[in-house]
């Protein structure tokens, strides 16, 4: 089994600001793709398909690192921790509600 850490990174806009996240969180793409150990990092928009019903954030980040080091890593950039800062805890943010999940693909 590999080490890789699969990241899904979840979030609703605050109303009217699902354009102004979606920007902001399409920038944080380019810097974090040069980081070691990203293998992918795309920020993703939910669509209506009649073969996926289940309920989900309009916004989702999907992540594949190489390791739970280089995952951690990420998390304490500093301009990880300011969006997060900025737009998830502020109370001006343009985050309304957001889940970020782990996971690995070793199943023992």
């Amino acid at each position: 089994m590999s080490k890789k850490i699969y990241c899904i990174a979840s979030f609703r806009a605050k109303e009217g600001k699902e354009q102004e996240l979606l920007e902001v969180l399409q920038a944080l793409e380019p810097q974090t793709l040069r980081e070691d150990g990203c293998i992918q990092y795309i920020v993703t928009k939910h669509i209506e398909h009649p073969n996926a019903m289940g309920k989900s954030f309009p916004i989702v980040f999907n992540e594949i690192w190489e390791s739970k080091e280089a995952f951690e890593l990420h998390c304490n950039k500093p301009y990880i921790a300011n969006f997060f800062q900025t737009h998830c805890v502020d109370k001006n943010g343009f985050v309304d509600d957001f889940n970020v999940c782990v996971y690995s693909d070793e199943v023992n």
